[in-house]
């Protein structure tokens, strides 16, 4: 049997991984299920992506091991999936893994029929038999056998498991009976009852983030909720799952105390923490928020950023072979680095004694003393224990960057690109940091020129090649980080591009029968189901972002009919939010944002620099419901026309700019110095419901 790699030429770096392997891998696409049906085989689906542990550990272990190679290449048609370049295809087999085992992880690993139906399936499996786990090939032998010799059976279960998948569109959530502040309440009391008050967070190892249960209790006007958020915010930034020398965050804790991280950092995780400590910053003034955030940035500055300003995926949870081994430290490598004295300090105050993290010895730094322990254990002055632990960090880093570095997943992903730019604008104007709003700017043009052409975005772009035409969460992550752009440098084009992605989504991936958005647009071929994305994982429902971002582009138009189908969208989930808070936390904040009083800031001014002061006065106000409208002379006739415009255009003539604060498109006289319109916003504040 012919073991052709057909994996070469594909831009994907997690696919050319695999281009080397003895599997006769094809990429996913209709020449893999051609071959199938023409040699009567199922398929092998490997999913997994680039900078993923466990999808190394059974690349080594099976897909490299000629043996095992040759069972798969005569039993099989293999087809390997980057699932961040196919997140379509990974969200309707991962549904199928859970359905069949009650969970889910990569490396996936599917057996379908010629045509695509699913029938077995699971995450890693080892090269030989463990306790409750079978080896690979055992695996591989049983289905082989089972395709042979039980084909009825086979062919049985495949149609059911591919009927439940097609009901993935309707999951049957029930109406909401009460309003989206009271369904935000439930959830926000749901999750404060879950909090883990010891180690901060929800949930046992591994632990998770939960990035949109942290947002929407930040958000919150509820003091428990808040506390909550902040409590997490504050026990991750001490922890191992922070990078304390190189700043960014890691992808999870292996343990509930944050201590140990799962070592892959990816940008979307990384764009959530960036806009949560800012956020934190903006609400407490406490600088250790802000210091978190902006390391973080200049981690993705450092390690992500690409030449013509947009943002890479991911670095790798592995280097030299081994998970974590570039961010482990020993005793002996402390010593080395600073010496006796400034290696004890650093040992303290990073709790790097003795540790060993899965197998290889040495620890992770944290916070495991304070300054004042620190200072105090050393019997010397605060001032001197800082200034020598910021020396220890720098040569610790300085070293660190001599090793082998973790590679560099560098697809640009129309979607988390979206969720940079949306995270660096609200950054910007959380933190009074300009720079961070140009670092957006840079990667929204990028995006532009990589993934925007005649009218419809594409999801990836690696190695000069565009793949996968735009799904559901390209247009609305990006949609709604161009808003957040908009709001922070008051530029109407990013806000014309945004209305742009919203028309796309209403027309390319709603549902107008049963209500909602479908993650892949109609005509999309080769997958088996049309999925909804509700539920929250490492990023937000692409539902609730879609009905978020239709409902911004209601307001902006005043178009009540779209408004109340976004509202729709995310009734349901919302409503199921006070019993499942950590999956539906973004239906559950969208529906208190439709519920709370609308405000709105519209500013005109005859140029660009003419807005420009006016920018900070919008830092003022903590309101994630307000709506910004802001033109210039330049602005195309399309915006110009917006209701909320109308009979407030005199100020692109010349002179001073025009600001308005508004209720529900009801305004109050124009200011036109940043100080009025700071003033402005404080009275309205003080007569918010």
């Amino acid at each position: 049997m012919s073991s052709h790699n057909r994996l070469v030429g594909e831009p994907s770096p997690y696919l050319r991984q695999h281009a080397h392997d003895p599997v006769a891998w094809y990429p996913w696409g209709e020449a893999a299920f051609a071959v199938a049906r023409a040699t009567d085989k199922p398929v092998l689906l490997s999913i997994g992506y680039s900078s993923c542990h466990w999808c190394h550990v059974m690349a080594r272990e099976s897909f490299r091991d000629p043996a095992v190679a040759e069972l798969m290449n005569r039993e099989f048609v293999n087809v390997k999936v980057d699932r961040e370049e196919r997140p379509d295809v990974d969200a309707v087999y991962m549904a199928a893994v859970q359905a069949m085992t009650g969970g889910g992880g990569w490396p996936l690993t599917v057996i379908t029929t010629p045509g695509g139906e699913p029938f077995y399936g699971g995450t890693y499996f080892p090269p030989h038999d463990r306790p409750g786990m079978p080896s690979f090939r055992q695996v591989l032998e049983s289905l082989a056998s089972a395709w042979r010799d039980r084909r009825a059976d086979v062919l049985a279960a495949a149609a059911d498991l591919t009927g439940a998948l097609q009901r993935l569109e309707d999951p049957g959530f029930a109406p909401a009976q009460v309003g989206g502040a009271a369904v935000a309440r439930a959830a926000t009391a749901r999750l404060v009852a879950g909090e883990d008050r010891e180690n901060g967070g929800f949930g046992g190892a591994p632990k998770f983030p939960m990035h949109e249960a942290l947002r929407l209790l930040l958000e919150a006007d509820d003091d428990e909720g808040r506390s909550a958020a902040l409590r997490a915010l504050d026990a991750m930034a001490a922890g191992g799952i922070f990078d304390q020398l190189g700043g960014g965050f890691f992808r999870y804790s292996v343990d509930e105390g944050w201590r140990v991280p799962h070592f892959e950092k990816m940008l979307y995780d990384n764009a959530a923490f960036v806009r949560a400590y800012a956020l934190a910053y903006r609400l407490t003034g406490v600088e250790r928020y802000r210091e978190v955030a902006l390391a973080t940035v200049a981690w993705l500055e450092r390690d992500l950023l690409a030449a013509d300003g947009a943002f890479y995926s991911a670095l790798d949870a592995e280097s030299e072979g081994a998970e974590g081994r570039y961010y482990v430290w020993t005793g002996a490598e402390l010593e080395a680095v600073l010496g006796g004295e400034l290696g004890r300090l650093a040992a303290l105050r990073y709790g790097l004694a003795g540790s060993v993290v899965d197998g290889l010895t040495g620890g992770v730094p944290r916070v495991a003393a304070s300054v004042a322990a620190v200072a105090g254990a050393a019997t010397m002055g605060r001032a001197e224990t800082e200034r020598l632990l910021a020396l220890a960090r720098d040569r610790l880093l300085e070293r660190r960057s001599l090793r082998p570095k973790p590679a560099t997943d560098d697809k640009v992903l129309a979607s988390w690109n979206g969720l940079i730019i949306g995270a660096l604008a609200e950054a910007a104007v959380a933190l009074g940091e300009p720079r961070l709003a140009a670092l957006a700017v840079g990667a929204a043009d990028a995006v532009r020129g990589r993934l925007w052409v005649d009218g419809r975005l594409w999801h990836s772009s690696c190695g000069g090649e565009r793949r996968v035409e735009g799904l559901l969460e390209d247009y609305a992550y990006l949609g709604l980080g161009l808003l957040a752009l908009h709001h922070a440098t008051l530029d109407w084009r990013h806000l014309a591009w945004a209305l742009l992605l919203a028309d796309a989504v209403a027309a390319r991936f709603a549902d107008g029968v049963g209500g909602g958005f479908f993650s892949a647009a109609e005509g999309d071929a080769g997958l088996i189901a049309r999925p909804k994305g509700f539920l929250d994982g490492a990023t937000p429902s692409e539902n609730a972002a879609a009905a978020e971002l239709t409902w911004w582009a209601a307001r902006y138009r005043d178009d009540p009919a779209a408004a109340a189908r976004a509202a729709a969208a995310v009734d349901g989930p919302a409503a199921a939010a006070a019993e499942a808070p950590q999956a539906l936390a973004s239906s559950a904040r969208l529906a208190r944002l439709q519920a709370a009083p609308q405000r709105e800031v519209v500013i005109v001014g005859a140029t660009p620099a003419a807005l420009a002061d006016l920018r900070g006065a919008l830092a003022t106000t903590v309101d994630p419901g307000l709506l910004v409208l802001a033109v210039d002379a330049t602005a195309p006739a399309d915006l110009l026309g917006l209701p909320l415009l109308a009979g407030r255009l005199g100020a692109l003539a010349g002179g001073a700019p025009q600001a308005y604060v508004c209720r529900a498109g009801a305004c109050r006289l124009p200011v036109g110095t940043a100080e009025g319109l700071a003033g402005a916003l404080a009275t309205e504040e003080e007569h918010r419901p």
